[in-house]
């Protein structure tokens, strides 16, 4: 059952799956005319309405709480483990074509991102609903529409709330026990303890966590990496150029022939890229059509500043610190994955041992561990909060069109044969 399942994961990943995030990315960028030009606006946007404190906006979120939300959801084990894994596997050419698919792909989070604020809705108890499942079921009418909207929703419960989680959680374990010996069971019942202080809270508290967790977990990263690049300024032009070289020699490091040493850097760059960023994955729609904003052009440029922080920022960063002290100035890797190091550099413990360069390899490894903890635990809050959504769709209960009374009444007296103020109550039953 593994083998079958490996071969058709391999199959719909490097092939089916690439094609249509280059396609979908590219078809909305041609039809938007580039809309990747208001990423500037968006920035300006987003920080101009920056605030710690945003506090509740009654059922919905504030334009930056919205996108610290998507980010907290995007910025996740992807940027450590899938671009760690991404370069071990397809070299470092992988995040090239990773940058790629996040330049198409700010055009497919800026489709979702609209298209979920035109289709929101709004419950009994004032709060905002929105998501893939209401514009797919808005685009295809009848039951065609509410088998996909259902087929999605089941998907996205599946692999976020459930499986997802655990992918982040397990991270979080394995890198805290090899950082302070803390076994990973014991971790995994304190974060069940915070996840469920946090989520009992409802929205209103998720966003206040995301809104204050996000900058500081971004600029704790940002120094900490940044530190490293300084310490090896002089492999920064090296660093780039092995980018660049690979990204369309890959054979050259990887092995193997030109042939499936480009499709392994291509599909590498491609499958972390959207592992990391989520652009077209359905994900982040979720957290945009909670903003309360002027009009859905607004928060579609908000979004793909966040495809944007995670990828050409946060994402980058690691990857410049590892190829920069693996693979630049005769690292260990410099000659291709032989020996030794071939075998102890896997994923998380690949970007520990780039970290340990500068720092030293107990000081890495706790680094690492630390930024891990808050990428991951992040994205925990919004993918539980996405499955949530989807979970209330399928299980709210569904109410008939109610009979309405309207009962009109005067508050003053006619004046000049006008009335000059009236209100009305309206009863409502329901089935």
């Amino acid at each position: 059952m593994l083998q079958i399942v490996n071969t058709i994961n391999s199959y719909l990943s490097d092939y089916i799956l690439v094609f249509l995030l280059v396609a979908v990315g590219l078809w909305y960028t041609i039809k938007t005319n580039c809309v990747q030009r208001y990423l500037w606006k968006g920035l300006k946007q987003l920080f101009g309405g920056f605030s710690l404190h945003g506090g509740s906006q009654g059922g919905g979120m504030s334009s930056f709480q919205a996108v610290a939300t998507a980010i907290a959801a995007q910025v996740g084990t992807g940027n450590i483990v899938g671009s760690a894994g991404a370069i071990l596997v397809g070299g470092p050419g992988a995040i090239f074509w990773m940058w790629m698919i996040a330049f198409l792909g700010m055009a497919t989070i800026y489709a979702e991102a609209t298209l979920a604020q035109k289709t929101r809705v709004t419950d009994g108890e004032g709060n905002i609903q929105g998501g893939p499942v209401y514009y797919i079921k808005t685009a295809f009418n009848g039951q065609f529409g509410t088998f996909l909207a259902g087929f999605f929703s089941v998907a996205i419960i599946l692999a976020l709330g459930f499986f997802g989680c655990m992918v982040q959680s397990n991270s979080i374990g394995s890198t805290i026990q090899m950082a302070f010996g803390i076994p990973s069971w014991v971790v995994g019942i304190i974060l069940v303890i915070i996840c469920g202080f946090i989520f009992m809270g409802g929205v209103d508290r998720l966003a206040s966590v995301t809104e204050k967790l996000v900058p500081v977990m971004a600029a704790f990263f940002l120094i900490g990496g940044l530190g490293v690049l300084i310490a090896r300024f002089q492999y920064i032009p090296e660093t780039f150029g092995l980018i660049f070289k690979y990204a369309f020699q890959p054979q050259a490091i990887i092995g193997g022939g030109f042939g499936i040493a480009i499709k392994t850097a291509v599909s590498q760059g491609a499958k972390r890229g959207l592992f990391s960023n989520e652009a077209g994955m359905g994900s982040t729609p979720h957290a945009h059509a909670l903003a309360l904003v002027k009009n859905p052009h607004e928060q579609g440029r908000v979004a793909m500043v966040g495809v944007f922080i995670d990828t050409f920022i946060v994402l980058t960063l690691n990857a410049l610190v590892i190829i920069s002290t693996l693979y630049a100035g005769n690292g260990p890797l410099a000659n291709g994955y032989v020996g030794e190091a071939a075998e102890t550099l896997k994923n998380t413990n690949l970007a520990q041992v780039a970290f340990g360069v500068v720092y030293g390899s107990k000081a890495g490894a706790v680094f690492v561990a630390i930024c891990l903890f808050f990428f991951a635990f992040s994205t925990i809050l919004g993918w539980n909060l996405f499955a949530k959504i989807n979970v209330t769709y399928l299980f709210e209960k569904k109410h008939k069109n109610p009979l309405c009374l309207q009962l009109w009444y005067l508050s003053s007296l006619e004046q000049s044969g006008k009335v000059i103020w009236y209100g009305h109550y309206q009863i409502c039953l329901t089935s």
